[in-house]
């Protein structure tokens, strides 16, 4: 299980960021509370993705007063994760659904 969800770690991670900005603690937590326990990340791994996501243009770090810009970033990137997720549920249905 902990492998299949590192595979989507940074979905989880833009789905957790898409109501607002965040400190990596509260991250940790929400994606405890949203998994009812059975899944908490480990604070270098969350470090790992968020520098990651940085990199890719998907998330923004900084000091002090949060810019519009970050939060279009974030918005596209949620918005293409959410696309990739509905193609993957597509892909993994198994009752012959309308594919």
């Amino acid at each position: 299980v902990s492998d299949l969800i590192r595979g989507n770690i940074d979905a989880i991670i833009l789905c957790t960021l898409k109501d607002g900005d965040s400190y990596g603690y509260e991250i940790l937590k929400d994606i405890a509370i949203a998994s009812h326990g059975e899944y908490e990340m480990k604070e270098p791994s969350l470090y790992t993705c968020l520098k990651r996501l940085e990199g890719q243009g998907n998330v923004e770090s900084y000091w002090g007063n949060e810019t519009q810009g970050a939060r279009r970033k974030l918005a596209e990137a949620t918005e293409r994760w959410v696309r990739v997720r509905r193609i993957i549920d597509r892909l993994l249905k198994q009752d012959g659904g309308d594919r």
